[in-house]
């Protein structure tokens, strides 16, 4: 069996971000457990918006096994990895911040899996007129190039987060940007993605969308609320 280069660049992906943060378990080996509850909590809650999102379209179908083996969701990746981080740090009784590690990380992987997706000629825009910043797939359609748009998001991100820490700016809270501005940047740009609407024009991206920005501004609210009530200001931004 011939793999894939979103396969190659998913394992890319992984790889790059294991080989970073082995480098950050080198202050507290606690850190490759809470690695691997990310990665672990990335691929469960991809797989299972995937499925709730669109994976439910393909039952019965001659390739529905093919198909459910292979969707996975960045949204549900975000939401299950955050979780995951957050229940192992409980229970190996660590107390750092590493969000704002995870800020970098998840940018650079999502990225890497935008081009396999680019490649292979998934997550695609809606069809539209030809126009200077249209994409064509394989049929010769005219698109909305999604995939183009959502890795631009995350090099602009990526280099806000670099500004940020430069500046030592919102300490702490780096992630939690990340999954407001990204859920918000997802809810809006469905409507220009070739996804099965749920009700009406929505998708269920939509919903995974709102959940992950209203997580993302529930943790930014109760860190920034711990930090004034306790004066705390992060030295060192795991």
């Amino acid at each position: 069996m011939v793999l894939s280069p979103y396969f190659w660049l998913l394992l890319a992906g992984i790889a790059v971000s294991f080989w970073f943060w082995l480098r950050l378990a080198r202050r507290d080996r606690r850190l490759l457990i809470i690695y691997a509850a990310a990665l672990a909590g990335a691929f469960a809650g991809a797989k299972v918006v995937y499925f709730f999102a669109e994976g439910y379209t393909h039952l019965g179908a001659s390739d529905m096994w093919l198909q459910l083996a292979t969707g996975k969701s960045i949204l549900g990746g975000l939401l299950g990895g955050f979780l995951a981080v957050e229940l192992a740090k409980r229970w190996i009784g660590y107390s750092g911040i590493t969000g704002d590690w995870f800020a970098v990380i998840a940018p650079i992987g999502i990225i890497m899996g935008r081009i396999g997706c680019w490649m292979h000629g998934c997550c695609r825009g809606i069809e539209c007129a030809p126009a200077w910043f249209t994409t064509t797939d394989a049929a010769g359609v005219t698109r909305w190039p999604a995939v183009p748009i959502e890795i631009i998001f995350n090099l602009l991100f990526l280099a806000t987060v670099v500004l940020l820490r430069r500046g030592r700016l919102l300490p702490g809270q780096h992630f939690h940007l990340y999954l407001i501005a990204y859920g918000a940047f997802r809810f809006f740009h469905e409507y220009l993605r070739e996804e099965p609407r749920l009700f009406g024009p929505f998708t269920g991206y939509q919903i995974a969308s709102l959940v992950v920005l209203a997580l993302g501004a529930l943790a930014f609210a109760h860190r920034k609320r711990l930090q004034d009530e306790y004066n705390l200001i992060p030295s060192s931004t795991f």
